[in-house]
């Protein structure tokens, strides 16, 4: 007969029904009150994790919170610093090598990237790994800009050092004495050619002259060419005086060449006379001043022999479209 009281259990091997014992009961109860706290305290493990920082999450978050403060702090100082060597850059361009005649630093030059393989793989695979290249290229980038600075700054500084030597060299003054400039005759731009009464570019200025007027280096420096020619349709005798600094000094249809090649010459120093020969329709001397091999206007370059009152009357006579004398 089946006690009420009594818990029992089917089993399906002897297909009846068994009591369970009394001390099995309470195993099974308490291994059921064991696993429904083991999950409660599993839960709550998990909440408390997922909600609640550990002392060393909250340091490892301030120490994270600190570095990102630090990088913005270093992003704004290479703001900073691109800044104030973009200000060094131009000044560079636009006034330091200006003053000595040297042409600006190519922005290409002074901006130009890296090439070649992946200079940051190194950085790459972590969190932070984009703020960190980030950083790393900017940096790179101000140390490629300068240096180039730097070389810059060097060149500008050895000129400064050989300036007396530059300002000595540079042509300055007119080649042939030409005190009320009576003598300026045809002057840079389009003239009236002699011969074929047609307008065509003038290179260089003419100074009418008798023959055998004594003409004058306008600047220390070397003769480089002589050449010495009979033909009608050249330059005729001339002196070519390189003068360092990329500038040369030119000087045609002489009459006479008193120097030699390869002999150094002064400011002042007579170079030769005044002629007629080559191309040319009348006594006179034609002067041209080049610079980086490029002919350009000797007007600019007479500062140390005219007054500005001078200078301007020098100016107004050399724009005035006349006719050249070759």
């Amino acid at each position: 007969m089946i006690n009420k009281k009594s818990t029992y259990y089917y089993d399906e091997k002897s297909l009846s029904y068994k009591e369970i014992k009394s001390n099995e009961i309470w195993g099974f109860t308490v291994f059921k009150y064991l696993m429904s706290s083991l999950i409660i305290a599993s839960f709550i493990t998990f909440l408390f994790i997922s909600f609640v920082d550990s002392p060393k999450e909250k340091k490892l978050k301030r120490e994270i919170s600190n570095l990102e403060l630090q990088y913005k702090s270093i992003q704004q100082q290479l703001v900073n610093t691109e800044l104030v060597l973009d200000n060094i850059q131009q000044r560079d361009d636009n006034i330091y090598r200006m003053i000595f005649g040297i042409d600006p630093i190519d922005s290409s030059i002074r901006k130009a990237g890296f090439g070649g393989a992946n200079r940051y793989k190194q950085y790459e695979g972590y969190s932070y790994s984009d703020l960190v290249i980030e950083t790393r290229k900017n940096i790179d980038k101000l140390k490629k800009q300068l240096f180039i600075q730097s070389k810059s700054f060097d060149e500008v500084i050895d000129l400064a050092k050989n300036k007396a030597e530059m300002l000595a060299s540079i042509p300055a003054i007119q080649p042939i004495s030409n005190d009320n400039l009576n003598r300026m005759a045809s002057g840079f731009g389009m003239r009236i050619d002699p011969i074929y009464k047609t307008k065509k570019f003038h290179y260089g200025m003419d100074f009418s002259a008798p023959i055998g007027t004594p003409i004058y280096a306008t600047g220390n420096g070397v003769v480089e060419k002589i050449k010495r020619s009979r033909s009608k349709k050249d330059y005729g005798n001339y002196i070519l005086i390189n003068h360092g600094y990329d500038y040369q000094s030119f000087y045609a249809h002489l009459d006479k060449v008193l120097v030699s090649k390869g002999q150094k010459v002064n400011r002042g120093d007579l170079i030769g006379h005044v002629g007629n020969t080559g191309k040319s329709t009348a006594p006179h001397l034609h002067y041209e001043i080049r610079y980086k091999k490029q002919k350009i206007n000797p007007v600019n370059f007479y500062h140390s022999d005219l007054t500005p009152e001078e200078y301007e009357q020098m100016l107004n006579i050399a724009s005035q479209e006349n006719q050249s004398f070759d």
